[in-house]
């Protein structure tokens, strides 16, 4: 919470003395998370959870180090990370990962809730979004980057579910 508090310029001719006060109420962010075997994408909201950004992109055995010091830094209220389904509803191979992944999440930030979001296609649509953004194929084939657009798309995504 931030709060100003505004006074007019006194020494300017005919002007009352006027104190307003403005408060200002930050809300926490939303981080997403597209794990995989060997990287992580990572997006994030601002602080009003208006805009989802691709964060980066971390080595998946880095992803605990890389959470505890972004959350020194910054507030976090949600985690959402993405859950690998086939079509039918069925678990995929990476599944069980996620699901590890989860639970060491759970154990290092307790009072962060996590949220499992459906994650199907999230690949296709980064490589299709890279694409229209006119990247150059050696840029497309970036893994890093298809991880942390795929993260961002699961934000923002998530964000258009409960607005």
């Amino acid at each position: 919470m931030l709060t100003f508090l505004l006074i007019k310029n006194s020494k300017v001719k005919n002007q009352k003395y006027a104190v307003l006060n403005f408060t200002f109420y930050l809300m926490s962010r939303i981080i997403s998370i597209d794990y995989g075997l060997k990287r992580t994408g990572l997006a994030v909201t601002d602080p009003l959870q208006i805009i989802a950004t691709g964060l980066t992109t971390v080595e998946s055995k880095q992803l605990i180090p890389f959470l505890k010091d972004y959350f020194a830094r910054e507030e976090v209220e949600l985690i959402i990370i993405g859950e690998p389904k086939n079509w039918d509803d069925t678990d995929t191979h990476a599944t069980p990962l996620v699901e590890k992944c989860i639970k060491e999440l759970e154990k290092n930030f307790p009072a962060i809730p996590i949220k499992k979001v459906d994650e199907r296609y999230t690949s296709k649509m980064a490589k299709d979004a890279m694409l229209e953004m006119g990247l150059k194929k050696m840029q497309r084939r970036n893994k890093k980057l298809v991880d942390e657009i795929a993260a961002t798309i699961l934000l923002q995504e998530y964000m258009r579910r409960i607005s």
